[in-house]
């Protein structure tokens, strides 16, 4: 297990630093680094002045391809900026420590046991080998999906520009937003304009799905395709994450249909409402980009969706959130105990107990962390409505990037806290909690176990 493999990699003074203090440490300088990149003379518009505090939100939004900005971007940044924060979504799309790899293997650089250590815990992986294979195939893809679609929304967007650069600048733009789930738009309204182009939010939805199906699942996939290997059988996370992804997204479409066929999608043709469904089912769960006013829809659906942003994206993906196999562990375990079982089978495997220990610490902590933040937020925020505010909060977890309006009013508190979940939703609760808890030990003697009450 990763806890097996994980070593002290530093000592400063008698303090131990561990791998995910470091890790964590690296992606404060990637925050660091953006914010300074945000600062260079050029970025915004001529006339516009950004605040020091807003830039690091957006720095922060952008490492954490999240998408939520308390300034407008269309109406901010020059095509400079834009790159910029094109740049960035790289960054944090891909890892920190895949961008590392990559360009210590550029430069013909050894990567050695700490570096092996820290993609491990950057990309939730659970042994070194292979890791950097892993980055290499990792990033080849992630290039080969961001190009082809570009290149088909490029194409596209040429009926909607007079010039091919005008068209280029947001078919690159949207394509990278998507397939990071970064959830940025340069047009102000995010996918709202083509609300009616069904092509352009299918692929966008496929775009979206490939960023957040995780990126161990692609890899295996294009083995499966390329090889073609008789023997080859995809592992249980492959399975349980397409399964647990797939199930969400057709849950969530029919969930969102429903409830606003009484609202906001009445009276529109039944196809109109069905993608309008199916493309904030797949956005709500990481990428944050809309095609339809979302401060429309009814507070049921609005609450429904901040579940769906809770959830989040799969691990090893772009998005955040408490992952998709944490949720599928904790379903597949009640369903097991109320069946009375002592273990928890599926695809005629069995589930590791310390997953299970896992799914329920990461969901017990996320629970926590959203209500302090609420409570906080309901303090700091009083010109905001609750559901406005939760909406807000598990938009910035899950690294999604919807709103219902309020970021942009949102006072100094308010940011600093949707900065901290963001950043949190990122890296991780596995790695965050185990950046918190230090070097563990372990115990050489065991004490004699008691049963006790329950429920």
């Amino acid at each position: 297990m990763m806890e097996a493999t994980i070593l002290p990699l530093k000592k400063f003074g008698k303090k131990t630093i561990t791998p995910f203090q470091l890790l964590l440490t690296y992606y404060f300088f990637a925050i660091l680094i953006s914010y300074l990149l945000l600062r260079i003379p050029g970025v915004h518009l001529e006339g516009v002045r950004v605040s020091h505090l807003d830039s690091l939100f957006t720095a922060v939004s952008a490492v954490s391809v999240t998408g939520l900005t308390t300034v407008t971007v269309a109406e901010t940044y020059s095509d400079f900026g834009l790159v910029m924060i094109l740049i960035i979504l790289q960054f944090g799309a891909i890892g920190i420590m895949s961008i590392g790899t990559f360009l210590w293997l550029l430069f013909g650089k050894k990567i050695g046991m700490r570096e092996r250590q820290l993609i491990m815990i950057d990309h939730n992986q659970y042994n070194l080998s292979g890791v950097v294979a892993l980055i290499k195939q990792i990033a080849k893809l992630v290039f080969l999906i961001e190009l082809i679609g570009a290149i088909i929304l490029t194409v596209h967007f040429k009926r909607y520009f007079d010039s091919w650069e005008e068209a280029a600048i947001n078919g690159v733009f949207a394509a990278i937003s998507a397939t990071t789930n970064g959830g940025f738009d340069i047009t102000g309204m995010s996918l709202q304009p083509f609300h009616h182009d069904y092509f352009v939010q299918f692929v966008c939805m496929i775009l979206i799905f490939l960023g957040a199906i995780g990126f161990p699942v692609l890899i295996e996939v294009k083995t499966y395709l390329v090889k073609k290997d008789p023997t080859f059988r995809f592992s249980l996370f492959t399975k349980i994450t397409t399964a647990t992804y797939a199930g969400l997204f057709a849950f969530g479409t029919f969930v969102i249909l429903i409830l606003e066929s009484f609202y906001s999608f009445k009276g529109m043709q039944w196809h109109e409402a069905l993608f309008s469904a199916m493309f904030h089912s797949v956005s709500t769960r990481s990428a944050g980009l809309t095609t339809y006013d979302v401060t429309t829809f009814s507070e049921a659906t609005d609450l429904f969706m901040s579940a769906l942003m809770f959830i989040g994206a799969s691990p090893s993906s772009v998005g955040g959130g408490i992952r998709t196999t944490t949720f599928a562990i904790i379903i597949l375990f009640m369903i097991a105990y109320s069946r009375g079982h002592s273990d928890i089978q599926v695809f005629k495997r069995e589930i590791h107990l310390i997953d299970v220990f896992r799914a329920f610490a990461v969901l017990i902590f996320a629970v926590f962390m959203v209500l302090v933040a609420t409570m906080i937020l309901l303090i700091t925020e009083q010109h905001a409505t609750m559901t406005q505010i939760l909406f807000e909060i598990t938009s910035a977890f899950g690294t999604c990037g919807m709103s219902l309006g309020i970021t942009q009013d949102l006072s100094t508190v308010g940011k600093f806290v949707i900065m901290a979940l963001m950043f949190i939703g990122r890296v991780g609760l596995i790695s965050f909690l185990y950046s918190i808890g230090g070097t563990a030990k372990k115990k050489k003697y065991h004490y004699p176990k008691e049963r006790i009450i329950i429920g």
